[in-house]
């Protein structure tokens, strides 16, 4: 296991900069990908709150169709891959705003190395359920976030 996700915009366990949150300016973070394993054919990430007070959390973003040699997201730049749904009933990136006193939550981006393309934009059920047997390899960073 040799993927590594990092970013420019935090350091993993650490507090996530107001803005990249909807109670700031909602800005898309960099992610830096390192040490994609061979035979992948595409990446996808996945940006998830597990400490959301739902049953089953809360997607902030899902990206697809992203060539197995890329070494950056950049700040702002996923139109220039495939974004998908996340859990505001929108597309794309959506920074986190959890609930002010709620505490800490923490925001999981996962970095997914698959042996096939993903086809559309499934939400995260969808992905995890549809393409769990096709991950190569997976990373991630986790950011901190409080209202």
């Amino acid at each position: 296991m040799t993927m590594q996700l990092s970013s420019s915009a935090f350091a993993t366990g650490t507090g996530m900069p107001e803005r990249y949150t909807k109670t700031g300016a909602d800005d898309q973070p960099e992610l830096i990908i390192t040490g994609v394993p061979e035979g992948t054919r595409e990446l996808a990430i996945i940006c998830h709150d597990p400490d959301a007070p739902s049953p089953s959390g809360f997607t902030h973003w899902t990206l697809y169709g992203i060539p197995p040699d890329t070494q950056q997201i950049p700040e702002n730049g996923e139109d220039r891959f495939r974004p998908g749904p996340n859990d505001y009933d929108d597309v794309g990136w959506g920074g986190p705003q959890p609930p002010p006193g709620h505490g800490p939550h923490h925001y999981y981006f996962w970095l997914y190395a698959l042996d096939q393309p993903v086809r559309g934009t499934p939400d995260r059920d969808s992905f995890l359920r549809d393409y769990a047997e096709h991950i190569i390899e997976q990373s991630r960073i986790v950011g901190l976030y409080e209202v």
